[in-house]
């Protein structure tokens, strides 16, 4: 079963505790863009994804739902 990027990330944030503008600010990103990110209407860069993939301690394979 294929889980997106967007879930994905909400889940990861979710699971931190974090809100949308409390992970924006450590993307240095805006509140929109995880929004959008989350929602799948974007997709991050290659630099955010291995910034998310080292903050999340996960790997970018399961960022992108290849792995569970």
């Amino acid at each position: 079963m294929y889980i997106s990027l967007g879930k994905t990330l909400k889940d990861l944030r979710v699971e931190k505790e974090l809100t949308q503008f409390q992970l924006a600010q450590v993307f240095n990103v805006s509140k929109t863009t995880i929004c959008q990110w989350e929602t799948d209407k974007q997709e991050p860069s290659l630099d955010a994804l291995r910034t998310m993939a080292r903050f999340f301690e996960v790997t970018s394979d399961y960022l992108l739902g290849l792995e569970n």
